[in-house]
């Protein structure tokens, strides 16, 4: 239905926004970027590259598990490309939180990002991006995006069969991108439109909702193909039709009756843009509402800061004249912006003047 935007609120809705950016991240020294071992190859050749933050450390993330997140950790994601026709190397540079992803996850993982950004010569553009509110181009990396419950280490590579805790996976989209979130193991989760893998770990059972596409179930038949690879083929498995099965059949006994997971509230989504000026012109630091309704690159300033919330994203861009205070604390007003509106977990992205403008961001500043 137009017009109308999912919300739900979390605990972690000030997310560590306000260390993305600030004094202590900005004042990183190109040497220390050089010493963190995780960054050695990175951005050298066009593709994705994605870390995990364990204990404050920066680690590689399996390539074989590239599109598949836990909302327990959080993660540092690049992508290298070119330009078409162009030689130079381009970078995009993504921080995803996990919406249980404890402070000092999500704190490393902005810190690092910054510190990626200073070893690649301030060229990248830089994101972050919250579970469950991805950006289009952060969900374009995959042909599958999978969020799972719990951390890494709750997987079943990590722990013995016998002790795996059994997921329910829900397959949603089309053709261009489909979905893959972890719901509550109950049968209110099940509706007739999608897909959903019950992943029990020896077991695994297909269920394929009445009115479900072709490419959800065929994007959950190569999911389950790839589970039983991973496991050395060792999982049953077992394709069921919605309709066509008995309700005393194993998958439906091994959901509970009652939902885990309160719906989300659905609330008309205000689409109308505003755009905030960052300045220190008059001797103190200043924000201000600058503009409501269509934005173009002429209302921006070169010797200011400016946020625009396109309220299905928040862009910050830096003129090439801003003072250094204001640059060091543009980051920081975002967050606090964000933290008191009725949509703080949109994507945010940072952008430079005279840098490589982003589409998303030219087409938000488009008169």
């Amino acid at each position: 239905m137009s017009g109308l935007r999912k919300q739900k609120k979390y605990d972690w809705k000030d997310s560590n926004l306000a260390l993305f950016g600030s004094d202590t991240e900005k004042n990183i020294k190109k040497e220390s970027a050089r010493g963190e071992v995780a960054w050695k190859k990175a951005g050298q050749g066009v593709g994705i590259q994605i870390w995990r933050i364990v204990n404050f450390k920066v680690t590689e993330w399996p390539k074989e598990d590239y599109g598949k997140f836990y909302n327990g950790d959080s993660y540092i994601i690049l992508h290298t490309y070119k330009e078409e026709g162009e030689e130079d190397l381009e970078y995009d540079v993504h921080f995803w939180i996990g919406e249980q992803s404890t402070q000092d996850e999500y704190g490393t993982a902005a810190y690092k990002t910054v510190e990626l950004d200073t070893f690649l010569d301030d060229k990248p553009v830089q994101h972050r991006e919250v579970q469950g509110h991805e950006s289009q181009l952060f969900k374009s990396y995959f042909k599958t995006l999978t969020v799972m419950k719990g951390g890494a280490d709750t997987g079943f590579r990590h722990v013995k069969p016998e002790e795996y805790k059994p997921r329910l996976l829900h397959f949603s989209g089309n053709r261009q991108h489909v979905e893959v979130r972890e719901v509550g193991r109950n049968k209110a989760s099940l509706n007739s439109g999608d897909v959903f893998i019950l992943d029990m770990g020896n077991t695994i059972y297909q269920w394929n909702g009445s009115g479900s596409n072709k490419d959800e179930r065929m994007k959950a038949m190569q999911y389950l193909q790839g589970l039983k690879s991973e496991r050395s083929g060792r999982p049953n498995s077992e394709v069921l039709e919605e309709g066509d099965t008995d309700r005393d059949h194993e998958f439906y006994k091994a959901l509970t009756e009652d939902a885990d997971d309160k719906e989300e509230q659905t609330q008309e989504a205000d689409t109308t843009k505003e755009l905030y000026r960052l300045s220190d012109a008059s001797g103190k630091l200043t924000f201000k509402l600058e503009k409501k309704g269509a934005v173009s690159e002429s209302d921006l300033d070169t010797k200011d800061v400016f946020i625009l919330d396109a309220k299905s994203a928040l862009f910050v861009w830096i003129g090439k004249g801003t003072s250094e205070t204001e640059r060091k604390n543009a980051m920081s007003y975002a967050h606090t912006f964000l933290s008191k509106s009725s949509h703080p977990l949109i994507p945010v992205s940072c952008v430079a003047e005279g840098r490589r403008y982003p589409k998303y961001f030219q087409t938000a500043i488009a008169a």
